[in-house]
Order: structure tokens, then C-alpha cells, then sequence
């Protein structure tokens, strides 16, 4: 089969299209070929050796996708040989065959597509966590969304929506304003110097938010406990971008709290995992939410689609297609 692997710890150019083994069911696993296969930022993360640096290279990259299982292994129960399936997290995505331990693995409803299963799974999950687990928006909440063109962004913002928030979007150029409004996005604010929070205010009458969504690294991070409320609350994401440094906390503003949000937390059980992934395929079959490709590409080219993302100059989801 052919997979994408990375060579070594660094830019791009680690990145080859090669020919690998057929994996094998062990136990409890799916052997699942893959139709889609998600970009997601984790996967630079895991180039530019931030994770898995216990496994050796050439290792696969990819953690996400969507595909039909063609065989199980001992002891599987719940999935079947001929069932369609996806996935948030199974390293080793970035390829035209994967095992899979059977627990990962969520069934697909007939009415989502293989490319809407697949861009969902990551980011809808994320997006989920955010905004009813790590704080519950409740109607009324006023909710600031950075990089919300983005395929996160522009789900979270319609998850806030759903719960009856309010949405303040950041983006970085002029062209992605109109895929956020089309969220649901009440006000977008264009912005690349981390200069966002005195218009944040104007919008808020100066009382602020009550919760930001911050993946964009330290640039934002002040901005982002600026445009806060009293006891607003600091949602901190994205470890590609790095952290925002030693903090004192006795110095933090307005008794506001911050907290760093892994989605992994929110499908903690393969119970949850499905219920939460199927709350996602129900909202996007009700026509609640919509899920925004933003670009497909051959799996040989995922240093392109890299490259992309790394450009920030993309709006919603990159596929891979082995």
C-alpha cells in the first residue's frame, strides 16, 4: 500500500510517498481502507517533533479519517467486515490501509457523505468539547472565535450558535469574512497583529466577553485575556503554535480562568466517542450544521496541503485522498 511518512524531525521536506506493508488486524482491531484521510495541525506537530517522539522513523503521519472495514480481528465486537467507519485518532492515516483498534471507530449513517465523515471527526469533536464541555455556552454568551474561517473555527462557531451564543469571529484577510458570516457569526473582525481586542470591546460595550477560543499562539494571547469580561473564561489551544510562556498568576486580570482544552477529554470512553460523534452526524443531517471543505488533495501531495495550512491562508477542511 502506499503511505506518507516522515523521514525525520523538521520541515516538509521530511515528507515521502512510499510503499509500505499491508498492516494486519491484530486484536481487536479493524483493518479499514481508507477513503479519506484529514489534515489537521497535529500532524505538523508530530513533524516539527512535538509528539510521538518515541516512535521511530519513518512513521506514518495522519490520525484522522473515514473508510470501510475489510476485516476484524479476534475478540472485535460492534463492527463488522463491509461497515463504514471513521475516526478522530489512529496514527498512521496517511495511508490506503489502516488497523485500527475497534474501539476508535465510529459507524457512519448513510446520509453523511464519506468527505463531510471525515472533515467532522477532529475538528467537530473539538469544537463539541469547546463550547458544551469545557465551558457550556449558555444563551446569551457572548463567545470570541480566533482563525474562524478555519475548519474548526467555522464549526465551533456554529456549535455556539446552536446553544444560543453570540460569535465575534478573527480572521486574517478580507476573504474569509463572508464563509464566517455564512456560519452564523455576528460580527468578524479582520486582524494580524493581535490587535483585535479594542474593537472586541467596542462590539461588547466595553463589558467583554465571555469566553475566547484561542489556538492562534502567543501573539494573541494577550489580546485574549484583554477582551474578556470579569470571571470570563480563557479557552487555550493549539500546541503547534507553542504556549504563551511562565504566567504569575496573582497578575491575571478580572478573576478570569484559563485553561488548556484537549478534545480527548470529551471522548474519553468509546461510549462517549460514539455519542458525541453521533450528535455531530445528527446535527449535519438536520441541516444544523455544515461542515466546509476547504481543499482536497492526492496523498502524495500532503506536503502541499501542509504548506497550506501552514499558510494559514485556507478556509475550513483539508482531505487527503490515498
Amino acid at each position: 500500500m502506499k503511505a506518507v511518512v516522515m523521514n525525520g524531525t523538521g520541515g516538509r521536506e521530511m515528507l515521502e510517498h512510499v510503499e509500505r506493508p499491508d498492516p494486519v488486524a491484530g486484536p481487536g482491531q479493524a483493518l479499514v481502507d481508507i477513503a479519506f484521510a484529514g489534515v489537521n495541525f497535529m500532524d505538523i506537530g508530530v513533524r516539527q517533533g512535538m509528539a510521538w517522539t518515541d516512535t521511530p522513523n519513518p512513521k506514518t503521519l495522519g490520525v484522522e479519517g473515514v473508510g470501510w472495514i475489510v476485516a476484524v480481528g479476534d475478540g472485535v465486537e460492534g463492527v463488522l467486515p463491509g461497515q463504514r467507519v471513521a475516526w478522530a485518532y489512529a496514527p498512521g492515516s496517511y495511508a490506503q490501509r489502516i488497523a485500527i483498534q475497534a474501539a476508535s471507530l465510529v459507524p457512519v449513517p448513510e446520509m453523511i457523505d464519506d468527505r463531510t465523515a471525515a472533515a467532522v471527526m477532529m475538528q467537530g469533536l473539538t469544537a463539541s468539547h469547546f463550547a458544551t464541555d469545557f465551558y457550556p455556552v449558555r444563551p446569551g454568551d457572548v463567545a470570541f472565535v480566533h482563525a474562524a474561517a478555519g475548519g474548526l473555527g467555522l464549526l465551533l462557531t456554529q456549535i455556539v450558535k446552536l446553544r444560543g451564543g453570540h460569535v465575534i469571529g478573527r480572521v486574517s484577510s478580507d476573504d474569509k469574512v463572508a464563509a464566517v458570516k455564512e456560519a452564523g457569526a455576528d460580527h468578524v473582525i479582520v486582524d494580524t497583529e493581535g490587535r483585535f481586542a479594542e474593537e472586541a470591546l467596542r462590539l461588547t460595550n466595553g463589558e467583554g466577553v465571555h469566553v475566547v477560543y484561542d489556538g492562534s499562539g502567543p501573539k494573541t494571547f494577550q489580546g485574549s485575556l484583554d477582551v474578556l469580561r470579569k470571571s470570563g473564561v480563557l479557552c487555550w489551544y493549539g500546541p503547534v503554535l507553542g504556549g504563551p510562556g511562565p504566567l504569575e498568576i496573582m497578575s491575571l486580570p478580572k478573576s478570569i480562568k484559563i485553561g488548556y482544552a484537549v478534545f480527548m477529554d470529551h471522548v474519553h470512553t468509546p461510549e462517549l466517542l460514539r455519542a458525541r460523534s453521533a450528535q455531530l452526524f445528527d446535527w449535519i443531517a438536520e441541516g444544523k450544521l455544515k461542515v466546509r471543505i476547504g481543499n482536497e488533495y492526492p496523498l502524495a501531495d500532503a506536503a502541499r496541503a501542509h504548506a497550506d495550512m501552514e499558510s494559514r491562508k485556507t478556509t475550513g477542511k483539508l482531505l487527503l485522498v490515498p
